[in-house]
C-alpha cells in the first residue's frame, strides 16, 4: 500500500511535470524532424493545389526544381518550434489535468481532458507561432531564409513583431480543436482498451503491452484530430504566405469545400503516425524514469501533501 501511495504522490511531484515536459519536448520535436519532407508538401499544396496537386508528383516537382534539399527546408523550426510546444503541451496538460480534477469534481472526465488540453495548448501555441511563422516562410518561399538563425531577424526587421505573431489565432482555431480531440480520444481509446479488449487493469499487464497500447490509442487520438483541424490549417498556411489578409478572405479564397479537403489525404498519412511515435516516445521515457504509461484513473493530490 505504501509503494502505491509512493507512486502516486511522486506522480504530482515537480519532478513528475518536468519529466512530462522534457518528453514532451523529445517526443515532438523528434517526430515532427522525421517527416519535415512532408510538411514541406503539405504546406505548398495549400500555397500552391495547381502546381502541387498531388504527394507523388508534388515530391518529383520539389525535387526536380529545387533539389533534394528543398524537401528538409524548415527542418529547425519543425525540431525546435514544435519541441517548445511538445514540451508545454505535454506537461501543462498533466498539470491541468490534476488541477481541474480537485475543481471540476462532479463534472464528466471528457470535460475534465477537454479543459485541460485548451489550457495547456494556448501556452504551447504562444510559443510555438515564432517558429511557425519562419518555417512556413522558409517552406515556401526559398529565397526568403534558409532557416531560424537569418530568418527569425528577417522576419523581425520586415514587420516587426506583430509578424511573429500574424497566425496566432487561426493557429489556435488549428491546434486547440485537435488538442482537445487528440487527448480526449487518447483518454477514452485508453479505457475502451483495456476495459473491453484486454480486460485487465493496466498495471496488471507488462510494459511492452501497455506501449502498445500506448500507439493504438495515439493513431485513433491523431486521426481523428486531423479531421478535426484541418480548415484551419488551410488558413494557417493561407496566411502566413500572404495569400490572404484575414481569416475571412483566407476562407472565401479557398472555398468552403477545399477548406476541409485540401490535403487532408496527406495530414491524415503523416499526422497518424507522427501522434502514434510521439506517444510511445513520451510513454517510453515515462517509462524509463520509472513512471507509469499514460492514461487511466485521473489522480488527486491529497491535501496536505505538497511538492517535493
Amino acid at each position: 500500500m505504501m509503494r502505491v501511495e509512493e507512486r502516486a504522490y511522486r506522480e504530482l511531484s515537480p519532478g513528475y511535470y518536468g519529466i512530462c515536459t522534457v518528453g514532451g519536448m523529445l517526443s515532438a520535436g523528434t517526430t515532427h524532424l522525421a517527416i519535415t519532407p512532408l510538411d514541406v508538401l503539405k504546406v505548398n499544396m495549400q500555397v500552391n493545389p495547381i502546381k502541387y496537386n498531388g504527394i507523388s508528383s508534388g515530391l518529383n516537382t520539389l525535387w526536380k526544381e529545387q533539389g533534394p534539399s528543398a524537401l528538409w527546408r524548415g527542418w529547425s523550426g519543425k525540431l525546435f518550434g514544435y519541441g517548445v510546444q511538445g514540451g508545454f503541451k505535454f506537461g501543462l496538460y498533466e498539470y491541468f489535468k490534476r488541477v481541474y480534477s480537485d475543481v471540476l469534481v462532479d463534472q464528466n472526465r471528457t470535460v475534465i481532458f477537454f479543459v485541460s488540453s485548451a489550457s495547456a495548448q494556448v501556452f504551447a501555441d504562444v510559443a510555438l507561432c515564432p517558429f511557425e511563422a519562419v518555417k512556413v516562410q522558409v517552406q515556401t518561399q526559398p529565397n526568403f531564409a534558409k532557416g531560424l538563425v537569418d530568418g527569425f531577424p528577417k522576419l523581425y526587421a520586415a514587420e516587426g513583431l506583430s509578424g511573429f505573431y500574424r497566425g496566432l489565432f487561426p493557429l489556435w482555431g488549428r491546434n486547440l480543436p485537435f488538442s482537445m480531440t487528440m487527448f480526449s480520444t487518447f483518454e477514452h481509446s485508453i479505457d475502451f482498451i483495456y476495459n473491453n479488449i484486454i480486460q485487465r487493469k493496466k498495471e496488471d499487464c507488462p510494459v511492452a503491452l501497455q506501449l502498445g497500447v500506448t500507439c493504438l490509442a495515439g493513431y485513433a487520438a491523431g486521426a481523428f484530430g486531423t479531421l478535426i483541424s484541418n480548415p484551419a490549417d488551410n488558413i494557417v498556411s493561407s496566411l502566413y504566405n500572404k495569400k490572404a489578409a484575414n481569416v475571412l478572405q483566407a476562407v472565401k479564397n479557398i472555398g468552403f469545400v477545399d477548406l476541409f479537403t485540401r490535403s487532408l489525404p496527406l495530414r491524415i498519412a503523416f499526422v497518424g503516425p507522427v501522434v502514434t511515435m510521439q506517444w510511445f516516445f513520451y510513454d517510453s521515457i515515462k517509462v524509463l524514469s520509472g513512471l507509469p504509461t499514460s492514461g487511466g484513473p485521473i489522480r488527486h493530490m491529497e491535501e496536505g501533501d505538497g511538492f517535493t
